[in-house]
């Protein structure tokens, strides 16, 4: 794949910023916050909102569950409330149908109303998101909002005290978590690529934005921020606000009541002197927008410029050469080596189920395969036992104190078949948060 390791940003990463990607994330766990994450599958198991049956797929990988741990500041008990609010909201609101159905025309729109990914990644390889606030005016949200509010966008039925416009916002937040930061986590060419994606930096553009708008946007924002943070947890990393005229103060004194401390930490509001030299901490100049200094060829509105390297990586089907219109999501592959991209909802009242491209997977399932044999030999002594492995040839376990255990027999089986079995545990399975 083309291109070398992206540059670690120091103050992304160190510093003392305990919250800073990759701290907190999976392979980069300290060991009370590993005995967290395994209290919290034991409480959510115990709870009957996990699962992982010997030889199945968890029901929810690890990184999810790291996020509702890094929300609540590693309090098991605080993270179980937040996770089962979400779940129980989720199903409620049937968000799966509702990503899975909804009309691909109304995602757009829709969309054109929220951050787009502009198809670039950070220095870290989280994506990249643009928030253009002053195309939000009050014409524009009120059509939007009496369209979503008399038509159904979805086969999905909710719990009727979610609005409609705002489980329509929830179908980006899908996208966000089931298309980009998977296909960004597939992406190797970046530090700490054992480590799954689970962020999204944003800039945010609030220039030639009135007083008035903002408070005509007040309410609409604050619920959207609301649930976001309340069901997404830990899905946002940096966020630069750009152009805040001179009246922003009174604005952020609103806005920054709508998040957690751990997320308000995590907002920087840039001068116009600043802008150019802080994202390019972040964010090579070739992915930042021409608009904010950078190189990239990226308007609001625009599909995604994506990244040529990411395009390497992809092998298209069916004559695709770029991502789909409207939802998408990755699932593996029968074998667990690659992940395929569908695209979904629906077209001219069809539902749409169409393969667009695979990557391989950044965790790709290990088959360990079973002993099919084991024959006891005594040689001056010493007990040895062969053990047949389908795909490996002979396997020895020798002790000098007699027969081998069963742990030492399968302890070295794990070591043949599987070199880094002692680390296994915590390497996620599959993508598809």
């Amino acid at each position: 794949m083309a291109g070398s390791p992206v540059e670690q940003v120091p103050s992304a990463t160190g510093g003392g910023d305990e919250f800073g990607y990759p701290h907190g994330h999976l392979g980069h766990l300290t060991a009370e916050q590993e005995n967290a994450l395994q209290d919290f599958k034991a409480v959510l198991e115990e709870r009957g909102l996990y699962k992982h049956a010997s030889g199945e797929d968890a029901s929810h990988e690890d990184w999810t569950l790291l996020r509702f741990l890094r929300a609540r500041k590693w309090v098991v008990e605080d993270a179980y409330k937040q996770f089962k609010d979400t779940e129980d909201w989720r199903k409620a609101n049937q968000l799966e149908a509702l990503y899975d159905t909804i009309d691909v025309e109304a995602y757009e729109e829709t969309r054109s109303l929220y951050p787009q990914w502009t198809g670039r990644r950070d220095r870290r390889g989280i994506p990249i998101y643009l928030f253009q606030i002053r195309h939000l005016d009050s014409k524009t949200v009120a059509n939007y909002e009496k369209k979503a509010e008399t038509t159904s966008a979805s086969l999905a039925k909710t719990d009727g005290s979610t609005p409609e416009k705002l489980l329509r916002l929830f179908a980006l937040y899908e996208n966000l978590t089931r298309f980009a930061q998977p296909l960004c986590s597939a992406m190797k060419d970046r530090d700490n690529a054992e480590t799954p994606i689970t962020l999204s930096t944003n800039i945010v553009d609030v220039s030639q934005v009135s007083l008035r708008m903002f408070w005509n946007l007040k309410s609409h924002m604050q619920a959207a921020s609301t649930l976001a943070t309340a069901h997404y947890p830990e899905t946002l990393d940096r966020i630069f606000i750009i152009g805040a005229p001179y009246f922003f103060s009174t604005v952020w004194g609103w806005i920054k009541r709508w998040f957690d401390p751990i997320t308000v930490s995590k907002i920087f509001i840039l001068s116009a002197a600043e802008v150019k030299t802080e994202l390019e901490r972040f964010i090579e100049p070739r992915n930042i927008p021409k608009a904010y200094g950078g190189e990239l060829e990226f308007e609001f509105f625009d599909r995604p410029n994506v990244d040529p390297r990411i395009k390497e990586a992809i092998t298209w089907e069916k004559g695709h050469t770029d991502f789909p219109r409207g939802p998408a999501y990755w699932v593996p592959s029968e074998d667990g080596k690659m992940l395929e991209l569908f695209g979904v909802g629906r077209q001219d009242g069809k539902e749409r189920r169409e393969k667009i491209c695979s990557i391989p997977s950044p965790f790709p399932k290990v088959e360990k395969p079973a002993v099919v044999a084991v024959k006891e030999t005594e040689v001056n002594g010493e007990v040895k036992v062969d053990a047949a492995i389908e795909g490996v040839k002979a396997l020895s376990v020798s002790s000098s104190d007699g027969k081998p255990s069963t742990t030492e027999i399968s302890e070295k089986v794990a070591a043949a078949v599987v070199p880094d079995a002692a680390t296994e545990e915590q390497k996620p399975a599959v993508v598809n948060a």
